[in-house]
């Protein structure tokens, strides 16, 4: 693979909406609680999600058919910088006490449409 490197003044004057979301930290996701009950998981995700909106590391783990799985995705996700290592850390320690579970029950395929789009049907 490839890696093309860029200057940050370059980088600012052809990508200036990317360069000012990642200056600002725009999708910067905290993690300030563990919830150990599936319950409180549920409830928390639900009083959050009134209409659709960009994924959250939690959104991801949450498709995750396993633990195995969600480790995986929060190593992709901390490669890519979408969440500090710190994050990577927590969210780590708690599947592996709690498991992945304890982000919420799995969302199938089809929630989204299930839960957004059932209104928008004919």
């Amino acid at each position: 693979m490839e890696v093309m490197e860029i200057d940050e003044k370059t980088f600012k004057k052809l990508f200036p909406n990317l360069y000012r979301e990642i200056s600002e930290k725009k999708m910067h996701i905290s993690i300030d609680a563990v919830r150990t009950s599936i319950e409180d998981g549920e409830a928390e995700a639900e009083k959050c999600r009134e209409a659709p909106s960009m994924p959250t590391v939690v959104d991801y783990l949450r498709r995750c058919e396993n633990d195995e799985e969600a480790l995986e995705v929060i190593e992709y996700l901390e490669r890519r910088g979408e969440i500090t290592n710190d994050e990577a850390v927590k969210l780590k320690k708690q599947i592996k006490d709690h498991g992945v579970r304890s982000f919420g029950s799995k969302k199938e395929w089809g929630y989204y449409s299930e839960k957004y789009l059932r209104d928008l049907s004919p």
